[in-house]
């Protein structure tokens, strides 16, 4: 009975799952092993994950953040970040004499898998995601022909296809679970005959994530999620707490960027982290919101996560010697730059 939990005191609640998932882990784990193995710098090509924290300090463990494949020096070792990239930056490595680490994450590449699949059968197909987002454009670069974006269900109106009765629908995998579902409700009711992905193209670890939020929020006055703003996962729980009924919620890098202002009124504050977010971030925050009377800590479990990726099997070659011998290549593949 050491704790007076008589009085309304402060509280925080403290999501789970949070944090990372297990592409992110895949990816950034892949990043410190080819540093190891092959020796600085290592090019990855755009932000490994969507982390300003997890950038910064593989950036000073010697990788090297570009945005586009041509800025990586011929004979390099470059990796495509967990986010997918489309077919035409593969072969723009390959052009670029460039030995390749592929971090994409495995559910990423599955929908990658379904939108090569369903345009080779020439459906038309409806890819609903974040306009602009890498994932997005990855994505769309496995059939452009065939791949229309439709960002929410504001875009719905303005789709059209060449044969309702061949239509299907894919997703990035990081949106707000229910947005997408209303998203896909309005395309069902335009298109009757809309076929869905063979499995769930949003992943475990983003629905996941909102599940714990949605139960949290419903008891908390604040959410704060940790993660940057670049982040569409840490994005979508912010939205996702509001719906709730959090009263308010923000999404922060660090726990310097909280707002003492946020805590006025406040007896219950909700905290959770993106899939991109390294753990030290919230035990951060936890200590920063301890110093300020909330260190009663309750866990809202809304799910258990064992899943676990294999690293990229790239890792288990000699790049450096294969990024060697490509930049001796005089003019790059010859033979096989057949049109």
């Amino acid at each position: 009975m050491g704790r007076m939990t008589a009085s309304p005191g402060r509280r925080v609640l403290l999501a789970a799952p949070r944090g990372y998932c297990a592409g992110v882990d895949r990816a950034v784990i892949a990043v410190e092993k080819a540093l190891e193995q092959y020796g600085a710098p290592v090019y990855v090509r755009h932000e490994i994950v969507h982390n300003k924290y997890v950038v910064q300090t593989l950036e000073k463990k010697g990788a090297i953040f570009v945005e586009q494949t041509d800025e990586v020096p011929p004979g390099n070792i470059v990796m495509f970040s967990a986010h997918g990239v489309a077919p035409v930056v593969h072969e723009e490595a390959e052009r670029g004499r460039l030995a390749t680490i592929d971090a994409t994450c495995p559910l990423v590449t599955k929908v990658h898998k379904e939108a090569v699949r369903f345009a080779n059968d020439d459906y038309d197909i409806l890819l609903i995601g974040h306009e602009g987002h890498e994932e997005v454009i990855g994505t769309s670069g496995e059939a452009p022909d065939h791949i229309q974006l439709v960002d929410g269900p504001a875009d719905v109106a303005k789709v059209e296809v060449r044969d309702p009765s061949r239509v299907v629908w894919l997703s990035q995998t990081t949106l707000s679970v229910d947005e997408t579902m209303e998203t896909v409700d309005a395309l069902k009711e335009k298109f009757p005959q809309l076929i869905s992905p063979p499995s769930d193209d949003i992943c475990y670890a983003t629905q996941n994530r909102q599940l714990a939020v949605k139960q949290m929020g419903a008891e908390a006055d604040l959410v704060i999620v940790v993660g940057s703003r670049n982040s569409s996962n840490s994005k979508r729980l912010v939205e996702v707490a509001k719906l709730a009924g959090a009263r308010a919620a923000y999404l922060v890098d660090f726990a310097d960027e909280i707002d003492e202002a946020w805590l006025e009124g406040v007896t219950t504050v909700g905290v959770t982290s993106g899939a991109s977010v390294p753990e030290i971030l919230v035990e951060q925050v936890l200590e920063w919101l301890s110093g300020r009377g909330f260190e009663d800590v309750e866990i809202v479990k809304a799910a258990e996560e064992s899943i676990i990726f294999s690293l990229p099997k790239e890792l288990r070659r000699d790049l450096r010697e294969e990024a060697a011998a490509l930049a001796a290549e005089r003019g790059g593949s010859g033979a096989d730059s057949a049109p």
